[in-house]
């Protein structure tokens, strides 16, 4: 039988504890560093680390996630004046209740499959005139070997290059690329470590666009 996204995440959570370090994406701090707090949108927040953030900055985040045993490590982190709403919810039916200043997706990736194209679409719907959507990628295959505990491989990812998720979100869709203007579209490195502790670069797809008001 096919295991469904929230099957397999939830099962992923409750096995491995903490998953990721609870440390913020260094492409989402970079990229939202100078823009004035107001109202987050974190799709695929996972343990919170980027919603974390966030909040800690100012901003009132809507945190969601298919994994209930996820927004349960971020909301055991939050600290006392933290502005989160954590929301377990399967993004592939989810609607954004209200439009937001700025919406994130950071490594919306899933080795069980999801209709990723349509939620980064309704994810930029949800982006309020003036605001801002980040999305943020793996552009390739880690530099070590993903194994799940069984000692196998897991099967490769679709991963997308930034001008691959603007084509996503703008060809043959509602949303009018004249409403948006590109403030960044790269690959940009990083330093991360594989699980053996060894340092190695990883390049990361990102992708930031602001309405038009």
């Amino acid at each position: 039988m096919t295991m469904s996204a929230a099957e397999y995440w939830e099962n992923r959570y409750r096995e491995n504890g903490r998953s990721w370090s609870g440390r913020v994406n260094a492409s989402l701090e970079r990229e939202v560093a100078g823009i004035r707090p107001g109202t987050a949108l974190d799709l695929g927040s996972g343990e919170g680390g980027d919603a974390l953030w966030l909040a800690h900055n100012g901003w009132a985040v809507t945190a969601v996630d298919i994994s209930p045993t996820a927004l349960a490590i971020g909301a055991a982190a939050q600290q006392p004046g933290d502005e989160i709403t954590w929301i377990s919810a399967d993004l592939a039916e989810w609607q954004p209740p209200s439009t937001f200043d700025l919406v994130t997706s950071c490594f919306l990736h899933s080795e069980v499959e999801i209709p990723r194209g349509s939620i980064l679409r309704r994810a930029a719907t949800a982006v309020a005139p003036g605001g801002t959507l980040l999305i943020v990628g793996h552009s390739g295959a880690p530099h070590w070997p993903r194994l799940d505990d069984g000692g196998h491989t897991h099967p490769r990812l679709e991963l997308p290059t930034p001008d691959d998720v603007y084509a996503t979100l703008f060809t043959d869709s509602a949303l009018d690329p004249q409403g948006w203007s590109v403030l960044t579209s790269a690959l940009v490195e990083r330093v991360d470590a594989a699980p053996d502790g060894t340092a190695h670069t990883i390049v990361d797809s990102v992708l930031t666009l602001r309405r038009n008001e």
